[in-house]
């Protein structure tokens, strides 16, 4: 099931081990035009440009080679290596499972293509990506049909063999006849998966044969600027994991992301079954407003104010955001289902006026944690959880700030008399650079932050150039190995200043890369001969530089080290920049100077440490992360599941046990931690609310943040009420956090003050 977020946020679960990104770090005056220069004298194809807004894919694709040959970190050339690397990575983003395409037809491209990529692109010819892509969407178009013939034979399901679920490691099909056994299996075992599907909507040969016509219909609806962006895509990512060509909606989802706000209905939409439905109303948006879109609604057309409706069935997710998403103001109608409707062909329309909605699902917030220990004694710990280093980039609306939200969010926690804070950066995927620096500033006193090395081999040093400082209590940052870019330059600060302990996985994901984006429509000296009124040309994120603590190690694929280690059911080493191919390797540069008094021994690292194991050890929690991690490490090693029924209904009996006796467990024990909370969000600072709302301590504070069971069915995530489980991670972290106040001896937080600065120079 696909799922887009429509003026919420947007489902980053895709970018688990990739596109998790720093952006917007500057380049220096000379080196742009540098760069610019080289662009310029660039020979490009002297062609008529197209009478359309789309933009000739030749010579976006030549752009962007120059972009990657000239102004990427490596400065690689577009040669004949990386033309062999190119073809390897289209191959894989187009049939990432190794399915479809046999080891025969990637042989014959190799032969023709694997030495010549290079050219054609320089040539600004881009028939072999299409060419390429024919191939795959025939061999769909085949696969899909012989499949659903498959699936129509009856199976008894006793036959013991297992079907590799994961093969993108696994060589390609021999050939078609090795394709159609490996296939044969597969399909047996999606069969049985939805015989054994507890919440059928419908026969499993049904539910199989419709997952096959949606996968045919996502390939047959790619055209020529979908086949483009994969390919240029692939292009990018032939020089490392994060760059990337983000089409005009990439470009326009990836702002959206960073500011916070985008104009819409406020709705969550999801495809299912070629229809897409609310899945959520966004509280406060148009559409809840109006009241009249409800859950479970499907969307059957949409008209832009008074023109004729267009039928989206079928139609790609994509493609109906775009037409729900406009412009302030204006006038969008959607013809629907009712969720209520007792005739299926019944039709209602809703007319809902775009506006402005604010993403709160994506912005800081904040909790007031009265923690109440064992001996009686009550500690006041803030906790902020920010999923991601946003700021508005993009100079309209109103302007976003990770360093002002987090600013206010502390100044209300001070208020409250914390005693301790803890940052929880789990599963932040990073953001603005800038955001990093400035964000830092609010704990150190003004220094440098980090330091970055661009392509020439020159070293910058960023500060805070801030004196003040927004809080100096204790202070621990939570993290995990879905933490990276950004998160990690802030922990890195943090923990060389020996300003706050770092706990969690035993490291954070490793991406010590920084991005800028290059729109290539605005940039007219790599693009002169584009339809000069709205060429479309996408833009390109592209790595300009390495960053280094100040201490003088990269973060890169090594991360951030935790100084307090968790058992977690993230920390694995199939997550993280080590994890994914044509990354940059690891290197040092000389380290900053930093005052003799930032050596991290007022931390009481080593007796925190203990006192955590000894926890660890003794909480029952941790013992089912420990068995759930053992498990996982098998199955991933196993890499496979059977398609006998017995078998498999012995599987789901044991993972049903397991989950009722732990749920039985905890029922005796009650909950581990005694708090009290009350919330505090950036509209609760904004409007000087004084009573906090009260909330429960376990619960499902956030999906995106709570840990996920490695082993839980797709049955069981569809499951609309689910109880809150306990985060054993928040649990020891709110232990950790109280052990720092009573090492401390500090009563209560301390107001903006005055610091000693930092000397930036390097060693010499």
């Amino acid at each position: 099931m696909v799922v887009r977020k429509i003026a919420v946020k947007f489902d980053f679960s895709q970018i688990l081990c990739k596109v998790l990104f720093n952006t917007m770090s500057n380049i220096t005056k000379s080196a742009v035009v540098a760069l610019l220069l080289a662009m310029a004298t660039a020979t490009l194809p002297l062609r008529a440009a197209k009478k359309s807004d789309a933009a000739d894919e030749g010579q976006v694709a030549l752009a962007v080679a120059n972009w990657l040959q000239q102004a990427h970190y490596t400065r690689q050339p577009l040669d004949k290596e990386m033309s062999a690397r190119l073809l390897n990575t289209y191959l894989e983003q187009l049939d990432y499972n190794k399915l479809y395409f046999t080891q025969e037809d990637v042989d014959e491209f190799s032969k023709k293509y694997s030495a010549s990529l290079d050219q054609s692109i320089l040539r600004g010819n881009m028939e072999p990506p299409h060419e390429i892509f024919t191939r795959f969407k025939m061999r769909v178009e085949n696969r899909v049909a012989s499949n659903k013939k498959l699936a129509e034979k009856n199976y008894d399901f006793k036959d013991n063999q297992n079907v590799e679920l994961n093969r993108q490691k696994s060589p390609w099909p021999k050939n078609l006849a090795e394709a159609d056994k490996i296939w044969k299996a597969r399909v047996e075992a999606e069969l049985l998966q939805e015989h054994l599907n507890e919440f059928k909507l419908r026969p499993p040969k049904e539910t199989v044969i419709r997952r096959y016509d949606q996968a045919l219909r996502n390939v047959r609806e790619m055209e020529g600027d979908d086949v483009l962006k994969v390919f240029l895509n692939s292009l990018a990512q032939s020089y490392d994991p994060h760059s990337d060509y983000l089409s005009p909606s990439d470009m326009e989802n990836f702002q959206i992301s960073m500011k916070l706000s985008l104009v819409g209905i406020g709705a969550v939409l999801t495809s299912e079954d070629g229809y897409v439905k609310i899945r959520e109303i966004v509280p406060g948006g148009p559409a809840d407003r109006d009241a009249r879109l409800k859950v479970s609604d499907r969307i059957v057309a949409v008209a832009q104010d008074q023109e004729d409706f267009v039928d989206v069935v079928d139609m790609k997710l994509d493609k109906v955001v775009e037409k729900i998403r406009g412009k302030k103001g204006t006038l969008v109608r959607l013809q629907v289902i009712p969720s209520d409707a007792d005739d299926p062909s019944k039709r209602s329309i809703v007319d809902i006026t775009r506006e402005e909605v604010k993403l709160k699902d994506s912005e800081a917030k904040a909790e007031v944690l009265d923690v109440t220990a064992p001996d009686g004694k009550i500690s006041r710990i803030g906790w902020i959880t920010l999923p991601s280093f946003y700021a508005n980039m993009s100079g309209d609306g109103t302007p976003k700030s990770t360093t002002a939200d987090v600013d206010a969010l502390l100044e209300r926690l001070k208020k409250e008399g914390i005693e301790g804070l803890v940052m929880d950066l789990r599963r932040d995927g990073g953001g603005s650079l800038e955001e990093a620096i400035n964000l830092t500033g609010l704990f150190i006193p003004k220094g440098p932050v980090v330091q970055a090395k661009d392509p020439s081999g020159k070293i910058t040093v960023s500060s805070d150039k801030n004196p003040e400082i927004s809080y100096t209590g204790p202070m621990i940052v939570l993290m995990n190995r879905l933490s990276a870019s950004a998160s990690e330059i802030f922990a890195a600060a943090l923990q060389d200043y020996g300003r706050a302990v770092i706990v969690g996985d035993e490291q954070s994901f490793g991406k010590g890369t920084v991005q800028t984006v290059v729109e290539l429509d605005k940039s007219a000296a790599a693009l002169p001969f584009f339809n000069t009124e709205r060429p479309q040309a996408g833009a390109l994120k592209l790595t300009i530089q390495k960053f280094y603590r100040i201490r003088g190690g990269s973060t890169q694929s090594q991360g951030v080290k935790s100084d307090i280690v968790l058992p977690s059911r993230t920390d694995n080493p199939e997550i993280g920049e080590d994890s994914l191919k044509n990354r940059l390797p690891y290197d040092e540069v000389a380290p900053v100077i930093l005052a003799s008094n930032t050596n991290g021994e007022n931390l009481f690292l080593e007796e925190m440490r203990n006192r955590s194991q000894k926890r660890i050890s003794e909480d029952p929690e941790f013992v089912y992360v420990n068995e759930d991690m053992r498990r996982l490490r098998e199955r991933i090693e196993k890499n496979s599941i059977s398609t006998n029924e017995k078998i498999r209904r012995q599987e789901i009996a044991d993972e049903k046990s397991r989950k009722e006796s732990r749920k039985e467990e905890r029922l005796a024990r009650g909950p581990i931690i005694n708090a009290k909370v009350r919330q505090v969000t950036l509209d609760d600072v904004k409007n000087h609310r004084e009573d906090l709302e009260v909330v429960a301590y376990e619960r499902n504070r956030d999906k995106k943040y709570n840990e996920e069971d490695p082993e839980e069915t797709e049955d069981g995530k569809k499951t609309e009420q689910k109880l809150p489980e306990p985060d054993p991670i928040r649990n020891e972290a709110v232990r950790i956090i109280s052990d720092l106040i009573d090492f401390s001896g500090l009563g209560k937080t301390v107001s903006t003050t005055k610091a000693q600065e930092v000397s930036a120079e390097p060693k010499p």
